[in-house]
């Protein structure tokens, strides 16, 4: 990032916190509602839509845990908005994988079909057609044409707006690695929108 730019409303400076940053998240860290507003607005959208795409079923309950992780933690964080995003990102991370450690630890019984279908109810094909244009449709081809390593890379880089050293941060792998599971992401989704005849 270049420096003096400005990222989410915030101005960095050669990689340090801009004075409007620093003071608001001195007043969110003091309990001011707008301080935390902004924060809000400014992280939980890109948070909410990667836990969409990874744990769709338990995205709304993630991202609100996260964020209530977040604000008892505001006082122990340091850094610049951008370390301040990653942060956001690896606690929303931390929380997904907690959630299957719990799944995996309980026992599932599985049901026959027939009772399963009298359980749900009818589906709206209209509405969900609609709903897989735009960016839900985007997360669901990268999420079932991706191994889960490479979907999440993709993921944390587009959605959280990091680069590759904070991306390998968070899932604990080299920069490097990361880089070579984002090319290859790349190239997988390149191949499948290519072969689905695809030009959006």
């Amino acid at each position: 990032m270049e420096p003096g730019c400005r990222f989410n409303g915030f101005e960095l400076v050669s990689g340090k916190m801009s004075d409007e940053f620093e003071a608001r998240l001195v007043a969110a860290r003091e309990g001011s509602e707008r301080a935390l507003t902004e924060l809000y607005r400014a992280l939980y959208p890109g948070i909410v839509a990667y836990l969409r795409a990874v744990e769709p079923a338990d995205a709304d309950d993630l991202a609100s845990d996260t964020w209530l992780d977040m604000a008892r933690g505001l006082l122990r964080f340091r850094g610049d908005e951008h370390g301040l995003r990653a942060w956001a990102f690896t606690i929303a991370r931390r929380r997904v994988l907690d959630l299957r450690r719990q799944r995996a630890r309980k026992h599932v019984v599985a049901k026959p079909p027939d009772v399963l279908a009298e359980a749900g109810g009818v589906g709206d094909a209209e509405q969900e057609a609609f709903d897989s244009l735009g960016s839900d449709w985007a997360f669901a081809l990268i999420t079932s044409s991706l191994p889960r390593d490479q979907a999440e890379v993709v993921l944390l880089s587009v959605l959280g707006d990091l680069g590759a050293k904070e991306v390998a941060r968070i899932v604990g792998k080299r920069p490097g690695t990361v880089r070579v599971l984002q090319h290859r992401a790349l190239s997988r989704l390149a191949h499948v929108l290519e072969t689905q005849g695809v030009t959006r």
